[in-house]
């Protein structure tokens, strides 16, 4: 090994045998050979990477990347299949919530057998017992037996003992997820002080500003490979922005496969007065998984889409561009005075606007239903909304508002390419100094 590193991984890769119906007994085995079919699952197919003695490193990557994979092969509590790991120094691990905790012993008991599991003798347990139990904030119940714990009270004692043997090297794999929001912020302030030290630190994450602030470096793990190294801020955007964009793709798989739906329900349905109302109040095919509905049902809706700038049926939408809403209906009857409504609600709850067809029309201006099936649209100009999820609901009421069809969350969609700013709308803006002008 170099002598400035504390890790060297070279050409590590890692294959399990994933078995379709394994026998398991000697008999089974024997009958029933068919039954030991298996296939083989690469998780690492080459990984290559050195960490310096005091560096601290995240890795971070989707789920089933190989992670959690790389740091049990550094605790050795695994090998790789080919390829070779070389560590300088004493390992401490937090890798599983409770690994090593006997569930009938008491937390003190717990703390000396987990403490010479790390490589500490008695009297080196001895020194430091009191400031783990201080450390865990678990002395009232250290002696009950660790099974009666709740899931924070394990990591406390499990983080309390690793970051108190004085390993050199630290491997953690996002168990700080777990405990409350004090305790959490507590751990972090703890693995800074033992950055500070000299502590080599190895940290799985999906808590991107949690690693922004403990690392030196980060890799991004994808597909058993090493995809990228860096710094926490440049790596850590890249991978965000992936993972947001592979996020608006199924997004818009899902879009579709719903409009498709839709459509093809629209192509088949046969629009009638005889028909039942128990089929009329059933949600149709375009409204979200979330809408619900209400109403007389003599007038009711049979589509309705978010349409972009292009006219075309949407789920994402872009900020300062043009967005319709059109909706399709059915009457039983013609001659009734209507009005139509549209409400548009982020996703956390925050009302964000709403208006009818009537919205700003004199008092002797009516809509006066003429034809059993038709079409409205309501066309905004500018989408003006900030980043974020969006639902639309939609309706059909008389003049009193009693609701004909009413479906709440009926639609949805996802503002995209917004300014940098916060809240809701994004307001048309400039800044002056002095003689320099900054226009938005």
């Amino acid at each position: 090994m170099k002598p400035e590193n504390a890790i060297e991984v070279t050409g590590v890769t890692k294959k399990f045998k994933v078995y379709y119906d394994k026998g398991s007994s000697l008999k089974e085995r024997i009958l029933f050979k068919s039954r030991s079919r298996h296939e083989v699952h690469w998780v690492l197919r080459g990984i290559d990477f050195e960490v310096k003695k005091g560096e601290s490193v995240g890795l971070i990557g989707r789920n089933g990347c190989g992670k959690s994979t790389m740091l049990k092969m550094l605790t050795r509590i695994m090998y790789p299949t080919d390829g070779t790991i070389e560590m300088d120094g004493r390992v401490s691990s937090l890798l599983e919530l409770g690994a090593g905790f006997h569930p009938d012993m008491s937390g003190r008991e717990n703390i000396y057998t987990n403490a010479s599991i790390f490589g500490l003798n008695r009297s080196q347990i001895e020194k430091r017992i009191d400031a783990i139990i201080r450390f865990s904030e678990l002395g009232e119940f250290i002696d009950n037996p660790v099974r009666t714990y709740s899931s924070g009270m394990y990591m406390r004692l499990a983080f309390a003992v690793a970051i108190h043997v004085d390993a050199d090297i630290l491997l953690i794999d996002e168990i700080l997820a777990v405990g409350d929001a004090g305790f959490q912020e507590k751990c972090f302030e703890k693995l800074k002080e033992i950055k500070v030290k000299g502590t080599t630190v190895v940290i799985v994450s999906h808590v991107m500003g949690q690693l922004e602030s403990i690392c030196d470096r980060v890799l991004w793990l994808e597909d058993g490979r090493v995809r990228a190294q860096g710094s926490p801020g440049k790596v850590s955007k890249e991978y965000l922005m992936e993972m947001e964009k592979r996020r608006e793709e199924k997004i818009e798989a899902d879009f579709q496969e719903m409009r498709s739906k839709a459509e093809k329900a629209q192509d088949t349905e046969i629009v009638c007065s005889t028909e039942s109302e128990a089929d009329i109040k059933e949600l149709p095919e375009f409204c979200t998984e979330i809408a619900a509905r209400e109403g007389s049902h003599k007038i009711y809706f049979t589509d309705a889409a978010v349409r972009d700038a292009d006219g075309k049926p949407a789920v994402f939408v872009y900020a300062g561009k043009p967005m319709e809403i059109c909706m399709k209906y059915h009457a039983d009857f013609v001659g009734e005075q209507i009005n139509f409504v549209i409400n548009i609600t982020r996703d956390d709850g925050v009302y964000c606007f709403g208006t009818s067809a009537l919205s700003g029309r004199k008092e002797n201006e009516k809509s006066i239903l003429s034809e059993k099936d038709g079409r409205v649209r309501i066309m905004i100009e500018k989408v003006n909304l900030l980043k974020g999820r969006y639902l639309v609901d939609i309706g059909i009421q008389d003049l009193q508002e009693q609701k004909f069809d009413y479906i709440y969350n009926a639609l949805e969609f996802r503002v995209k390419d917004s300014a940098d700013a916060q809240g809701i709308v994004d307001l048309r803006r400039h800044w002056e100094l002095d003689a320099e002008i900054y226009r938005s």
